[in-house]
Order: C-alpha cells, then structure tokens, then sequence
C-alpha cells in the first residue's frame, strides 16, 4: 500500500488522494490510460459513476493479472470531460482505494479518443516481489 504523506501546512485533500505518497519496495508498474471498454471493446454506461466503475474494474483486472491489488497503486492520473463529476468520481474511488490514498492528479480535457469515454485513468503501482524473490 502507498505510504501516504500529507504535511502540516497544507489544505487536507477533499478526496480519495493524498498529496503525496512513498512507494514500498517492489517492481513499478505503469499502467496505462483506462477507460471504460469491456473485454470486446464496448463502451460500458452514459454516466460517470458506471463509467468510473468500469475503468477501476479494468485497472483491477490488471493489478490481479500481475499478483497485484489496488493497495498497491502510489499514484494516478485522472482525464475527465466534465469536472462537474468530481464528486461521483472520487465516490466511487473510494469503492476501489481505501486510507491512505495514493497521490493523484485530476485534470479537465476538452475530449477523450472517443466522445463516448468521459473519464481515462492511467496508474502507477508497485508490485511488492514474494518474500525470497
């Protein structure tokens, strides 16, 4: 699990993030930008929370795929449309992350590679290696 740090002096973060995070010891893995496909490339929902539920279940599908977990992601970049979903976004973060948070930057695009998609999620985690690895 990240390790995560937020100093005195600063705001406390609104969200599931912190404002920073230490990585444990491990190997990185870069997970690039998810949205929400299924497994034949269909687009999953209209709204943003089935949207971002999606992108998690692909995010986890991949963590799984490597011996890993969400308690393993440090850091995450999110994309959306609209920031008017920032509340349901991080609603449903909180279904898949849980304290401490892994650092996170959230930015508004002007669109996604496909007018459909309303948030992309890439991530970086740290997959710890087996005792005697």
């Amino acid at each position: 699990m990240a390790d995560g740090v937020n100093p005195q002096g600063l705001n406390p973060p609104f969200g599931a993030f912190s404002h920073a995070a230490w990585a444990p010891p491990g190997r990185l893995l870069c997970i690039s930008g998810q949205v929400a496909t299924d497994a034949d490339g269909k687009v999953v929902g209209d709204d943003i929370r089935t949207q971002t539920r999606q992108v998690c279940r692909n995010i986890g599908r991949i963590l799984t795929s490597v011996g890993g977990a969400f308690d393993d992601i440090v850091a995450v970049n999110v994309f959306v449309t609209d920031m008017r979903h920032l509340a349901a976004i991080h609603e449903v973060r909180r279904e898949f992350l849980r304290p401490p948070y892994p650092a996170s930057t959230l930015v508004q695009v002007a669109a996604l590679v496909d007018p459909r998609y309303l948030i992309e999620i890439n991530a970086l985690a740290v997959i710890r290696q087996p005792t005697g690895a």
